[in-house]
């Protein structure tokens, strides 16, 4: 099928070189089972046939749905790395076309609950070593970073653009304090989370 071809044509292209396959949209932790399988058996293939082989090998998944947040833990253990697709994720979690001017007030990554999830993936990556990185438009929003920070990122994809307001915030903050200010702002509830966090912010000038 097309998969396997396109995988055959990732390992030659990679022609001996370090090789990272991620494998986008997954719901079910079986899919990504799959997938890798498929992806190890056109590495037997190649091998076989005497072509170079990738030096090094990592398969990952780009967790999008927020099934996938709650896959067997053998799920996490087989991945390499897991990247959070937040565009598509906070859209799937609040049931909210992005695009939609009607709902847009819904799709806020400074949401309590959105956090929460976040915070729980950040967890189950680091019970069983799994790199976890996030990308998407909040990874290079200032505020939105800092906080992915505080709840355990450490690893952002964003524009070259976005580069220098987001290091530059996260070089002024001590993160611990922050997730301070996320956890009690998520079980008072009194106020918006991201109304806590800007305040917080405001005091840190």
């Amino acid at each position: 099928g097309i998969l396997r071809m396109q995988l055959q044509a990732l390992i030659r292209g990679a022609a001996g070189r370090p090789l990272s396959v991620m494998f986008p949209f997954v719901a079910h932790a079986d899919e990504f089972h799959s997938a890798r399988q498929m992806m190890l058996d056109e590495m037997d293939r190649e091998r076989s046939l005497g072509r170079p082989l990738p030096e090094i090998c990592e398969i990952g998944a780009m967790l999008e749905t927020p099934s996938l947040a709650y896959a067997p833990r053998a799920f996490f253990e087989t991945a390499d790395f897991i990247s959070i697709g937040g565009n598509d994720l906070k859209q799937f979690f609040f049931a909210a076309d992005r695009e939609n001017e009607l709902v847009r007030r819904r799709y806020d990554m400074l949401d309590a609950s959105y956090l929460g999830f976040l915070e729980g993936i950040v967890r189950r990556c680091a019970e069983t070593g799994t790199h976890l990185s996030f990308c998407g438009e909040d990874a290079g929003r200032p505020v939105e970073a800092v906080c992915l920070a505080a709840i355990g990122f450490r690893s952002l994809s964003m524009r070259p653009a976005s580069i220098g307001p987001v290091k530059h915030l996260l070089r002024r903050l001590d993160l611990d304090a922050l997730a301070g200010i996320i956890a009690e702002a998520r079980e008072s509830a009194a106020r918006p989370l991201r109304a806590e966090v800007m305040d917080w912010l405001a005091r840190q000038a």
